[in-house]
């Protein structure tokens, strides 16, 4: 029986939370399946682009139409696993420990007893030579480290290997040698800094472009700013224009280190002032002297910006220094103004917008100012028209902005320009591809459905060596070293290569390795393995145990932990629904479970019981708006509704979901809702609409919660 004759049958004479939950068993079941339409299958959400990872804000292109065949499948080998003798196992694992315990002359005599492990064996002697580079004794172990290099040709660790190394070369001031190891052309950003900062010393003048496309703000790139600061490469322009992008951070540490390659001596102590205490460092400073002095007094006045009256400030600014600085860098200093009130949710935040002008901001500042614009009620289109021309295209040309222009266009009685901007996306499998469907008054699109994928390519990747050696990681609980070893196994690979390892990911239940490789597949875009949904209905039974929608449960733990049931967050969030421990305390005491002790997190049943009677009690803080609540359980209960207070009127949900200050929330509800659709066509076989189910949110006093 296929997934339509399930849903044709079980809606007859089943309630749709129990549809939901035969889906999700036929789901695990057969593996690969899709749907048409109006029978949705497991779409697929989007892994973050480079531009999304480092703004927060793009959306991944747009899936292709048609199928494409990435050749004949290989012949289907049977799959014999490499013998591992169990002392060299063992050692593996006492390296590991003795890693951990910080014990280096213990792992350095396990290093031969573990080679003979054809898996893993390469592991201990990595962290030996890693540990010697990083202690940075010199000479460095270059026969070590060229035999490690030569023994395992093309492996992640190799990679590793060597992008340490040349760090470590570079940080004894070997400059020639960290130049003659050989690397392929992806490196990090500190491995990039630290090898234009060897060119760079060895004669090759780099110039200040270079750099900038390349900065990211971490020691060694740092390193490469001061040296190129001191030999004037980078102009007095371009390193007020680092600082001041710097300074949106709002990391101290960041600004502070950037700042020191930017000013004097003198001028850091004064940077360091106007910091502390701007208004008393103005005043102090009635006219500014030289280009140090300029940008001294207009990060000043920026930063009054942070004042409890930020119009006294305004007015201060007005009368005092207006006439004394250039109105290009006044308007900087609105844009600035701007940014502050509409990360506060200040309804004025558009007011000083407009007073920047044309000058240009970073794409952190002008997704703001477009945001702004959105709050003001009513919303000026035109405004927001504007706002989003100042962006660069390249900016302006990612799906949220069009998915906005599109809107802006059609409020103005532009139907077919909006049209063509709204076409231009509908195909993206995303929060604004969905928002696009229902602007054009389209069902949700699902891309075709590909055939099954041929076993040659599952027994393909069963075969990889680098895939088993994640598996076996995986296996072992060592997370950290197998989620990069998986991903450096996918590089190069086809669409049905990927669609393979995916496969082979199901095989042993690594949930988020199916829907992360399948992600990456460019013509092919399989349902069945983007929007899994694991675990024979058992997640499904628990939301309908105390009425909750599955597909947002589903959709929430998706973006949350991935299926991972033992995942934990940087903050110490836990298990399949991330509760962080005193939340898990406090919903088991407030539902009376019994012997619960915090050990019990990660635990499958306990975790989904806990998450969803708290998801519930979020929902019913918030009068029942999927949206606010999935903003509450991310943000805490009590922001969104701080955030609603704040409205000037109703808006639509969308509007809202935009305006979430906090890029984590904002990125997180429109993955968890996005997800959300996607599922509810599945569980249901229903179209949906993304736009009805944002709802509309209506201001409401800000009322205090009891909710952790």
């Amino acid at each position: 029986m296929g997934l339509a004759d399930i849903l044709r049958d079980r809606q007859k004479t089943l309630p749709v939370f129990s549809v939901a939950r035969e889906v999700s068993r036929h789901l695990i079941t057969c593996g690969v399946m899709g749907l048409s339409l109006t029978l949705a299958g497991c779409a697929g959400a989007q892994a973050p682009t480079a531009s999304e990872q480092q703004a927060g804000e793009a959306l991944p292109e747009v899936a292709a139409e048609q199928a494409h065949d990435d050749g004949p499948a290989p012949a289907v080998r049977a799959y014999v696993p490499p013998t591992v003798p169990p002392a060299a196992r063992q050692a593996v694992l006492d390296a590991y420990e003795a890693v951990r315990r910080g014990q280096w002359p213990t792992l350095d005599i396990l290093v031969r007893a573990a080679a003979p492990d054809p898996v893993l064996g390469m592991y201990p002697q990595y962290w030996s030579l890693q540990h010697q580079l990083q202690v940075g004794t010199m000479p460095l172990p270059q026969a070590a480290l060229q035999k490690f290099l030569a023994d395992h040709p093309g492996s992640y660790l190799s990679t590793q290997l060597s992008q340490q190394w040349i760090l470590a070369a570079v940080h004894g001031g070997d400059y020639a040698q960290a130049l003659r190891i050989l690397m392929g052309p992806k490196l990090p950003s500190r491995v990039q800094c630290a090898l234009m900062l060897a060119r760079h010393m060895t004669g090759q003048r780099t110039k200040a472009a270079e750099f900038l496309k390349i900065y990211q703000p971490n020691s060694d790139c740092w390193s490469l700013l001061d040296q190129l600061s001191a030999d004037h490469v980078l102009s007095r322009k371009e390193l007020n224009g680092l600082l001041r992008d710097t300074l949106e951070s709002g990391k101290t540490a960041q600004i502070n280190r950037v700042a020191a390659a930017v000013f004097s001596d003198a001028g850091m102590v004064q940077f360091a002032a106007l910091m502390k205490d701007p208004r008393r460092w103005l005043e102090s400073h009635d006219q500014p002297r030289g280009s140090e002095g300029f940008e001294l007094a207009e990060i000043a006045l920026s930063r009054l910006a942070r004042s409890s009256d930020r119009d006294e400030a305004a007015q201060y600014i007005r009368s005092n220094w207006a006439k004394k600085i250039p109105p290009a860098d006044l308007q900087w200093v609105w844009g600035q103004f701007g940014l502050v009130a509409a990360l506060q949710v200040d309804p004025a935040a558009a007011r000083w917008y407009r007073d920047s002008g044309p000058v240009p901001m970073t794409d952190f500042n002008h997704a703001w100012q477009v945001r702004a614009e959105l709050r003001v009620a009513p919303i000026d289109w035109n405004r927001v028209a504007d706002a989003i021309r100042k962006m660069t295209a390249q900016q302006a040309d990612e799906p949220v902005w069009r998915y906005w222009y599109g809107r802006a266009l059609a409020a103005q009685g532009n139907q077919k320009a909006a049209q063509q901007y709204f076409e231009s996306i509908s195909k993206d499998l995303s929060f604004y591809g969905q928002l696009a469907d229902d602007a054009l008054g389209r069902p949700l699109y699902m891309p075709p459905q590909p055939a099954p994928i041929a076993a040659g390519w599952v027994a393909q990747a069963q075969s990889n060596p680098d895939l088993e050696r994640a598996v076996t990681l995986f296996g072992l609980g060592w997370r950290k070293q197998a989620v990069p070893e998986w991903v450096y196994a996918l590089q190069g690979m086809d669409d049905s290569q990927l669609r393979g390892a995916a496969e082979f990911a199901r095989q042993q239940r690594l949930y988020d390795r199916v829907v992360n490789t399948s992600l990456l597949t460019k013509h092919v875009v399989d349902f069945s393995q983007r929007f899994i949904a694991p675990f024979e209905g058992r997640v499904a039974a628990k939301a309908d145990a105390i009425h909750l929608d599955p597909a947002w449960v589903y959709g929430l733990i998706r973006q949350e932990s991935r299926f991972i049931t033992d995942a934990r967050s940087g903050v110490g969030a836990s298990g399949l629904m991330q509760l962080m421990p005193a939340t898990a305390r406090w919903v088991a005491r407030k539902i009376g479970m019994q012997g619960f002790q915090p050990t019990d997190v990660n635990d499958f049943d306990t975790n989904t019981i806990l998450g969803t009677n708290y998801l519930s009690m979020v929902l019913q803080g918030v009068g029942g708006s999927e949206l606010l609540a999935t903003a509450g359980y991310n943000a805490g209960p009590a922001r969104p509704k701080r955030w609603r207070a704040a409205l000037l009127a109703p808006v639509e949900g969308a509007v809202f979901a935009e305006t979430i200050p906090f890029t984590e929330t904002r990125l997180y509800v429109k993955n968890v809702l996005s997800n959300t659709v996607y599922y509810a066509a599945l569980f249901t076989g229903q179209p949906q609409s993304l736009k009805a189910r944002l709802g509309t949110i209506s201001p409401t006093a800000d009322t205090p919660t009891n909710l952790p």
